[in-house]
């Protein structure tokens, strides 16, 4: 029965860990008029929790894969009421600001517990949509980003933050009840899970993906409530409501995002994402009225959500008992990627008086991002032949048009008795058994050239000079002018066939 709350339990815990994350973004409006902060102070403060959320990430997700999501979720919401506590009763300065910012982090940094712990709840085939939907707890972002201005407005921004006391006692207690305490577990050391991730590439790529796809969203949810009121002069709530309607969007195609890539090529999927953010980018970056500036924010929410929700059906397919850790690692530098906007874009705005270098250096990475994701794609489909190649029973000979062996795989050898730094660059003759006559030979290359394949029984020699019977193919391969390039050929041995029959 407990294994069955777990996706329900794990999401409604995230959606309030999001919650208490951004709530010092939400209220920025209505503490600046307490608080005298210049717009450098502001961004520091609002960019703090995302930072020590984002570092967090990487024990967090070790410690879930030791100790499970249960004890994790309770201890992060049983820390997070002395932040709480600390905002609520003393915070009077940008400083003490700071300090809250650095322990509300924790409520980010919560992420990590379910997408390492829910897959093993699933077969793979749903890892995409399972964490798609875990991944709607971004919804907690919302709810504090229309709720909180609202709140605030009737009792003022310090008992709207001590109103989040309650829900995190609420929560730990139902994850101390519900959560499942024999979740299975992985006991290697954190060294041995790091040591064993850090040098496959894939780890480097999936976090810069996640770095712009997150990162886009965590920054725009961070940067719009403040941005929407000093810019175009909306109202503290409309902005909060507008903003709140960016992190729905997002939040909504997240496990669509999943979805497609457990449906789909997820490789496919971010094609299109990393296209649609540096269009929209792009758009942003030319200062556009606030119609087209809306435009451009629904399609960064669209692929931000998109994007992150494929992300993570990739990472149970290349991570299995190190899921743990390579989710907190990504997940960490989606974080950092919505550390470093806020920040980037009030240097730039106060260097040029605008915006628009910022934004323009978001469509440049998304369009790094579109390349190296090409990249993968090809990557991916020659690791599969590759596979395939090596996997086969059938022997395989590539040779050029002159007959130069070019490459052969591991059954080849099986069945020959040659490896393979004897064979290439040397003439497939070294195989005859002088059993064909010449005849033969020339009516063999005269199907391949005309039909382009040949196949049928022939004998050869292995290296031990055993002569054996064997079926052969042999297949033109051409490129896309139709010029041959090469001579692919697969055979097995079938003397014993011919024997018994």
């Amino acid at each position: 029965m407990k294994r069955n709350l777990q996706l329900p339990l794990q999401t409604a815990s995230l959606t309030l860990g999001f919650m208490v994350w951004v709530i010092l973004s939400s209220l920025m409006p209505s503490i600046k008029e307490d608080i005298a902060l210049t717009s450098g102070q502001v961004a520091w403060v609002t960019a703090t929790p995302v930072l020590i959320g984002s570092l967090m990430r990487i024990p967090i997700g070790y410690w879930t894969n030791r100790y499970g999501a249960r004890l994790l979720f309770a201890i992060s919401f049983a820390l997070l009421l002395a932040p709480i506590a600390w905002l609520g009763f003393a915070a009077n300065t940008f400083s003490a600001l700071i300090v809250g910012g650095l322990f509300l982090g924790i409520g980010g940094a919560v992420f990590s517990i379910g997408v390492t712990s829910l897959p093993r709840y699933y077969p793979k085939e749903k890892h995409g949509f399972v964490n798609g939907i875990y991944g709607i707890g971004n919804l907690g972002t919302a709810i504090s980003t229309f709720g909180a201005p609202v709140a605030a407005g009737i009792w003022g921004w310090k008992r709207t933050v001590l109103l989040y006391s309650v829900l995190l006692v609420l929560f730990a207690a139902l994850n101390v009840l519900f959560g499942d305490a024999r979740e299975p577990k992985n006991k290697a050391s954190l060294v041995q899970q790091l040591r064993s991730v850090y040098r496959n590439e894939k780890l480097w790529l999936l976090c810069l993906f996640y770095f712009i796809t997150f990162g886009s969203f965590v920054a725009f949810t961070v940067y719009l409530p403040n941005f929407l009121v000093s810019h175009f002069g909306l109202t503290k709530v409309d902005a909060g409501m507008r903003t709140a309607g960016f992190i729905g969007l997002a939040t909504l195609f997240r496990p669509i995002g999943g979805w497609l890539g457990d449906k789909y090529n997820p490789f496919s999927i971010l094609m299109a994402v990393f296209a649609g953010l540096t269009v929209s980018a792009i758009l942003l970056s030319f200062a556009p009225s606030m119609a087209w500036y809306t435009i451009g924010c629904l399609i960064i929410a669209v692929c931000a959500g998109t994007g992150n929700g494929t992300i993570f059906k990739l990472v149970p397919l290349y991570f299995v008992s190190q899921a743990g850790i390579a989710n907190g690692v990504i997940s960490a530098m989606g974080g950092l990627g919505g550390f470093f906007p806020p920040l980037v874009l009030t240097l730039i705005y106060n260097v040029t008086g605008h915006y628009a270098i910022g934004f323009m250096a978001l469509s440049q990475f998304a369009l790094a991002s579109l390349i190296l994701v090409f990249w993968m794609y090809y990557q991916e489909k020659l690791s599969l032949y590759s596979d395939i190649v090596k996997s086969t029973k059938q022997g395989i000979m590539i040779t050029d048009t002159s007959g130069t062996i070019l490459s052969v795989n591991d059954s080849f050898t099986r069945l020959t008795g040659y490896e393979q730094h004897e064979v290439i660059g040397r003439n497939p003759n070294i195989l005859k058994s002088g059993k064909q006559s010449k005849a033969f030979y020339e009516r063999m290359w005269a199907s391949i050239k005309e039909q382009g394949s040949w196949q049928g029984e022939i004998w050869n020699r292995k290296k031990d000079g055993e002569h054996y019977l064997e079926w052969l193919t042999i297949s033109s391969i051409k490129n896309d002018a139709g010029e041959v390039k090469q001579y692919a050929a697969l055979f097995s041995d079938i003397t014993s066939y011919r024997r018994e029959s």
